[in-house]
């Protein structure tokens, strides 16, 4: 998975939670209105909530098992190539040097 596709995926994941928190806040701040329809949409809001809580846990579960993985990938890659790790680590240093100068 691409860093951009990471990135926007935890940004999307952050935005959901905020939602989330919203939500929660509205349900309290709403919690005394009476009425049929207050307390059914109150009831549809709180399912809402607990799925998208589910769902949020398991992408968290699932953002991190891949970070493991990756990160026991490049750990294997090291170990097996030592002199090619440090040379992609040579030419990322490189890289960033020439970014950094030509600020």
């Amino acid at each position: 998975m691409s860093e951009a596709t990471t990135v926007a995926r935890e940004q999307l994941l952050d935005d959901l939670k905020a939602v989330v928190a919203d939500s929660e806040d509205l349900l309290k701040a709403t919690a005394g209105a009476a009425g049929e329809r207050a307390t059914a949409a109150r009831a549809r809001v709180e399912e809402s909530l607990r799925a998208a809580r589910t769902r949020i846990e398991a992408l968290d579960d699932e953002i991190l098992d891949r970070i493991q993985e990756a990160a026991k990938g490049t750990d294997t890659y090291v170990h097996e190539h030592p002199w090619g790790a440090v040379g992609i680590a040579a030419a990322a240093g490189l890289l960033v040097g020439v970014l950094i100068a030509r600020r």
